[in-house]
């Protein structure tokens, strides 16, 4: 669970589409361990936004994901890759008969800068980016 750790913190986040004088989000990660489990509470401008539940793979650097939104619902099984710097979360919806995949990409240049690119594709392999932009952690 060691990597996830750097995860823990309150982050400015800037997407690269907002107007200039666009007021930057502010995503709190409150993070535990707690068995087997790591957990983080986001919160989005202190509003609660998810609990996100992380569970290791038999793989090094891949783990089961689990977003459970404030109103009890989950968001079902996704997937994160850590490899080096690159975390890659990955996730597919049936969106009325017809599924769509999710693809969100965190590079971190260390460990208070994060780039990230958020993508969808209709079939998994062909990948459009919907919003992409910068983390900076915040002093605490």
């Amino acid at each position: 669970m060691q990597p996830l750790q750097v995860y823990q913190g309150t982050w400015q986040v800037n997407r690269s589409g907002d107007p200039a004088n666009a007021k930057p989000e502010r995503l709190k990660n409150q993070c535990v361990t707690l068995g087997i489990y790591f957990a983080c509470e986001q919160r989005v401008n202190d509003k609660p936004a998810a609990l996100l539940v992380f569970l290791p793979t038999d793989q090094p650097g891949h783990y089961h994901t689990q977003s459970i939104l404030p109103e009890g619902r989950a968001t079902g099984l996704d997937d994160l890759q850590i490899s080096s710097n690159r975390w890659t979360f990955t996730s597919r919806r049936n969106q009325g008969g017809h599924v769509t995949y999710f693809r969100n990409t965190n590079v971190f240049t260390d460990s208070n800068h994060i780039h990230f690119e958020n993508a969808q594709s209709p079939n998994g392999h062909e990948w459009t980016v919907q919003e992409s932009g910068e983390e900076v952690r915040l002093p605490q």
